[in-house]
């Protein structure tokens, strides 16, 4: 099981700066991976300032050598392609093949897209983000594309450099269970990272909701399918290593491969520095 550490793209972590402080901290500490949030607009966390998120992981990447990095989660649609694929392609390079890239439709949905006179209609978003993440697999190649689709056209285009990993880096796809078609979304790709309808982000999902979510995505992966997959689930666990092995091993054993780490949104100190840092310099869980 790998551990990352999550954080938001606003307050103390709008800065660069302190983002590549956590970074480094982090893997130090023998964390795996460092996520951060990809929000332009969320009106609960209004007031505070936001940064661009590819920006802040270019900060993580020149502090670091080992954990991965990305965005939990990018919102494809709200995106041009084009404009993305390049995004993650110098990160990956940047980082030496270390970009993880995490997508979805993002949220809220009203404030990402409809506070800028974009459409919020969700089947609207998701046929964009299907659409996109081909779009995007494809340019990530290094070969020329030619697409002509229902939200997108590229015609005769290669975009260089192709990312470090290939065929891309991995896609992990996130949404809200018990909601299935995110899931199967999911198993067309690299991994799951869902948030339950039942344990919002920073709370801990019941095992047994794991477990159904676990062999819903089995059972819809395909025979070809060789990558390896993940599943991702996160929450704000206790320092004490017995408390955390009550909480983690039960996910563990039900097929969960990544534990990210987590503040509860509802935390004062969510997008502050120092709590953050002591839970890092505390060091991921041990199960």
């Amino acid at each position: 099981m790998r551990f990352s550490i999550n954080v938001p793209n606003f307050g103390d972590f709008a800065d660069p700066r302190n983002v590549a402080t956590v970074a480094a901290a982090a893997e130090q500490a023998g964390w795996d991976g460092l996520f951060v949030w990809d929000h332009v607009l969320h009106r609960r966390h209004q007031g505070r300032p936001f940064g661009d998120p590819w920006m802040l992981l270019t900060a993580a990447s020149l502090a670091t050598s080992r954990i991965r990095l990305g965005a939990l989660l990018t919102p494809v649609p709200r995106y041009r392609p084009q404009q993305l694929a390049r995004q993650v392609a110098t990160l990956d390079h940047l980082s030496g093949g270390r970009v993880i890239f995490a997508a979805g439709l993002g949220g809220p949905i009203e404030d990402e897209y409809g506070s800028f006179g974009d459409a919020a209609e969700p089947r609207l978003l998701a046929e964009r983000l299907d659409e996109g993440l081909e779009v995007l697999r494809r340019f990530w190649t290094g070969e020329p594309v030619n697409h002509h689709g229902r939200h997108y056209e590229v015609r005769d285009v290669t975009l260089l450099p192709a990312t470090v990993q290939q065929p891309g880096p991995p896609v992990w796809i996130g949404g809200f269970w018990p909601h299935r078609a995110p899931m199967r979304r999911a198993a067309r790709w690299d991994g799951a990272v869902p948030l339950f309808e039942t344990a919002r982000h920073g709370h801990v999902p019941d095992v047994e909701e794991v477990h159904e979510l676990v062999g819903y995505v089995r059972k819809h992966r395909t025979a070809e399918a060789e990558r390896p997959f993940e599943f991702v689930l996160g929450g704000a666990t206790s320092p004490d290593p017995a408390k955390v092995r009550d909480v983690i091993g039960p996910l563990h054993d039900a097929g969960v491969t990544w534990w990210d780490e987590r503040q509860v949104q509802s935390d004062p100190g969510l997008d502050r520095l120092l709590p953050v840092l002591r839970r890092i310099e505390a060091g991921p869980p041990v199960i």
